[in-house]
């Protein structure tokens, strides 16, 4: 086999990591020893041995001579594991194939110097761009420390979210919603609009097996969300941050401040984080928010919102990333809602420009996945 075939090997390791590492990347890692294959495996959870370690670890050869496959450059510090170069060395492994280079600023670089200068054999980039396909979320959030963040809508052939009457379920068959909760698995939050909330009285939790649910975030100007939703009556059980954009003032209270302060907390109570956040022109600052969370930790939001939310997400240059799910239906009608509302833009040229579309079909419907520039509009 080919380096090529045996790092191809360690990209479907690394896959099986896939909601459950965050904030840490998906590695996958694969150890070959005269042309054969000793051992393989993968970052299973934050906290726990990174993929070189499970693999070294889980082998019962002798690794003296061996080569290790290994999809992001290994880490060379203590964190809340020991350094992944300290036992490739002590193993005796004698050439290392990296895909990916760690932006980490605890890592960039330092893991490769330390192989090589214990003697051992690296080769760097090696389907490279097939290993930087496996941590987008990761590389944005190390460089950025703010969430990766993708649009998600589904829309009819004509580009109608819902009907007329606002009628919305379903849009795409089941096999395309299904895809849609995998997202919600990768991807450590999800975010709606209040609008969403009160429409739909929605769970916003992930429905496949096995899998943890995202931090619910709720962009909620002025607190209209009732206590006996849904997000609110599961607070407790599923993390729940609620963005406001009412102020905290150590003034006189007025009688509207006394019962906005009963209701944050009331929410408190019910398990529900309220923070409170800037207004922009359309609502909860954004740009605030996305600091704010990735302070939290959170380094990855799935956008469900409605067609207000997307444009003021779009318009904030928070978006890195747009899945838009077609169904083969047209629902027609000029107040029918589109995936992006807003005032929209005035001239073709300011439209947001999205670029490297990948398309999937999912059954009868159709996703395509763009990513978003680091300009999201032209000036």
């Amino acid at each position: 086999m080919t380096p090529e075939e045996y790092m191809q090997i360690a990209i479907e390791e690394a896959k099986k990591g896939s909601g459950f590492t965050s904030p840490n990347p998906l590695v996958g890692a694969v150890l070959v020893k005269d042309g054969k294959i000793v051992g393989k495996d993968y970052h299973h959870k934050y906290g726990e041995f990174h993929a070189e370690r499970n693999a070294i670890l889980n082998c019962k050869e002798d690794l003296a001579g061996a080569s290790l496959y290994v999809t992001l450059e290994p880490c060379c510090h203590y964190g809340k594991t020991p350094p992944c170069t300290q036992i490739i060395i002590e193993r005796g492994i004698e050439k290392v194939y990296i895909g990916s280079y760690d932006p980490n600023p605890k890592v960039n670089g330092g893991g490769i110097k330390q192989l090589k200068d214990a003697g051992i054999e690296v080769v760097t980039e090696v389907l490279k761009e097939e290993c930087d396909a496996l941590n987008p979320v990761f590389f944005h959030y190390i460089e950025k420390k703010e969430p990766y963040v993708v649009l998600k809508y589904a829309m009819t052939a004509d580009g109608k979210i819902a009907t007329r009457t606002g009628a919305s379920k379903w849009i795409t068959g089941e096999a395309a919603r299904k895809r849609v909760q995998y997202s919600r698995k990768i991807y450590s939050g999800i975010m709606v609009g209040i609008g969403t909330v009160l429409a739909d009285d929605p769970m916003l939790t992930c429905r496949l097996e096995n899998a943890k649910n995202p931090v619910r975030i709720i962009c909620d100007s002025s607190l209209r969300i009732p206590l006996d939703s849904n997000i609110v009556k599961t607070a407790k059980e599923v993390p729940t941050i609620i963005a406001c954009t009412i102020p905290k003032e150590d003034k006189e209270k007025s009688k509207q401040d006394l019962i906005i302060e009963e209701k944050i907390e009331k929410l408190q109570q019910a398990g529900c984080e309220v923070i409170h956040i800037g207004r922009s022109k359309t609502g909860v600052d954004l740009k605030e928010l996305m600091k704010l969370l990735g302070e939290k930790g959170i380094d990855s939001i799935l956008l469900e919102g409605g067609s207000s939310l997307n444009y003021s997400a779009l318009q904030a240059g928070v978006v890195s990333k747009v899945e838009t799910y077609i169904a083969p239906k047209i629902f027609g009608g000029e107040l029918a809602k589109t995936p992006v509302g807003g005032i929209g833009v005035e001239e073709p040229g300011q439209a947001f420009f999205l670029k490297n579309p990948k398309i999937t079909q999912i059954e009868q419907d159709i996703l395509i996945e763009w990513e978003v520039g680091t300009c999201s509009r032209e000036s």
